[in-house]
């Protein structure tokens, strides 16, 4: 059995109206959090991805960066008119955006955050979630490159005085995504232009390396895409959205899957068992199999392997949001944005699910490093009401929860997986546990699960009453069958008997017929 107490603790970030706070993470004492570091004014807050520094967005255009080991600030830059700043994975680099008066402006600047040098500047006229952070880093910052009009560019990561060392040549380029664990590649996506396809490429980041896309796939009806990369580097999936559906079914347009491999092993469309949007995808942390929830609602999910073969599927429902534990064992399923907030978790390695939820207005949702809980936050500007933090074991029981008047911001510190041990309960003790009435698929039986309500320490959140229009109140068999349940259970005393109405109508009716015929 592993050892867990040699591992780093669990941080969450807090902020509000009045800044930021940094909570001591669960397991809490006395059932509340400590608090690390005390309300600190701030329009924003990011932690590096590694965990190891933070930068805090001040008034009066001031970036300080926090050395999260010692929660002390290390290093602060005041910049005029400053619109947008980032971290580099590792904390080592600032990169800044300021609005520029002039294009001979160099309004882009990356700073060393241990010296607070400037290191490299250049000039960018807008700034899109396509185009910034400018500068892309691997995750140990060793490779650097940044979009540029026809090419992409890489730096020496160690030297930026260099300049641009080599360069890639990618007419109509419009969107990069660097492989981050490691750096060995760079996905290059091509919008359509004049009858020519739009196409997603993949190319080897070598210096020596040759200039040609190792992988390749075109496609026709695409005005956006979003690029994933794997851990380790070997496989990209391509969600591909077109504004307009040529099919009719769908306002918000239509979407494909596309995966490519490095090694030229698969170039091609997922094939997904149910039309609709892919809502989302998301690789596991071993980079070996990856998630997607997709179809119209209720919306089915399933993992595939690195081959796209189909491992588990994970049922159908009102969900469009997809958590893969860090640790690889565990999913949580769930319904957010618009959807009524139904959280499944899953154990992936037994295929069995655990336990359901519901988070209700959930904005953020994320795992904490170690696996062993799930954070749901509901923040403004998003809600401006019901501002609040849950936060769950990993089999979806209720640990934690609190409320605010305002809140923006609920983040855990990123800390490596691989720094914790195995987690520690036994599944087996938690099998039994429902933190709702409903019962899962394949959980249990009807006794079990009345024997484990009295034994729960978190009781049931009280279901919101659904809104039902005077036109629909005969609707219920319709929405239980959109949720995935049984149209029978849900059906209503009037639908009932306006049913057993229409059988004995037809019952009648068929009865005068037969006597008609049986007179002539």
């Amino acid at each position: 059995m592993a050892a867990i107490d040699p591992s780093p603790s669990l941080e969450i970030l807090v902020r509000g109206p009045e800044g930021f706070s940094l909570w001591n993470g669960p397991p809490f004492s006395n059932g509340q959090p400590g608090i690390k570091i005390e309300k600190v004014p701030c329009s924003n807050s990011k932690f590096s991805e590694d965990g190891s520094r933070l930068m805090v967005m001040k008034s009066d255009n001031v970036i300080s960066i926090y050395d999260c080991s010692s929660s002390k600030e290390i290093r602060s830059f005041q910049l005029p008119n400053l619109a947008a700043a980032s971290l580099s994975p590792c904390g080592n680099f600032l990169q800044t955006f300021q609005k520029a008066s002039t294009p001979q402006e160099k309004n882009v600047i990356l700073w060393k955050t241990e010296t607070g040098d400037a290191v490299y500047h250049q000039f960018q006229k807008n700034m899109t979630k396509v185009t910034w952070p400018s500068i892309q880093f691997s995750f140990d910052e060793a490779v650097a490159c940044r979009l540029a009009t026809n090419e992409i560019q890489f730096f020496d990561a160690g030297d930026f005085s260099k300049g641009v060392v080599h360069r890639i040549r990618v007419p109509g380029v419009a969107a990069i995504e660097l492989s981050k664990a490691p750096g060995s590649h760079v996905a290059a996506f091509v919008p359509e232009s004049k009858g020519v396809p739009a196409s997603v490429q993949i190319f080897a980041c070598g210096k020596d390396s040759q200039s040609q896309p190792i992988a390749r796939r075109s496609f026709f009806r695409c005005s956006t895409v979003q690029l994933n990369w794997n851990h380790g580097s070997t496989g990209l999936l391509v969600v591909v959205q077109s504004d307009v559906d040529k099919t009719n079914q769908s306002y918000y347009g239509e979407s494909k899957l596309i995966y490519l491999t490095t090694d030229g092993t698969y170039e091609g469309v997922v094939s997904l068992r149910k039309e609709g949007p892919v809502h989302e995808v998301q690789w596991s942390y071993s980079g070996s199999e990856f998630a997607v929830v997709y179809g119209f609602m209720p919306a089915r999910a399933t993992v595939f392997d690195k081959k796209c073969n189909p491992l588990l599927e994970l049922g159908t429902g009102p969900y469009n949001t997809i958590r893969w534990n860090p640790k690889g064992k565990f999913l949580c399923l769930a319904g957010f944005g618009n959807l009524p907030g139904d959280m499944a978790f899953w154990d992936y390695v037994e295929k069995k699910q655990l336990g359901t939820t519901k988070a209700e207005w959930s904005v953020t949702s994320e795992w904490s490093s170690d696996g062993r809980y799930f954070m749901t936050a509901t923040t403004a500007p998003r809600l401006q009401v019901d501002n609040g933090i849950k936060i769950f074991h990993y089999n979806g029981s209720l640990y934690f929860k609190k409320m605010f008047d305002k809140l923006y911001q609920a983040d855990w510190k990123p800390v490596s997986p691989d720094r914790y041990g195995e987690i520690v309960e036994l599944i087996k003790s938690i099998d039994s546990l429902k933190v709702e009435e409903t019962k899962p698929q394949g959980q249990g039986s009807k006794a079990s699960q009345a024997s484990t309500k009295t034994t729960s320490n978190n009781p049931p959140a009280q279901k919101p009453a659904a809104y039902r229009p005077p036109h629909a109140k005969n609707a219920a068999a319709v929405q239980a069958e959109l949720f995935g349940e049984s149209p029978k259970e849900a059906m209503g005393k009037n639908a009932s008997r306006n049913k057993k109405k229409r059988e004995k109508q037809k019952e009648k009716k068929a009865a005068d017929t037969a006597d008609a015929s049986s007179g002539t």
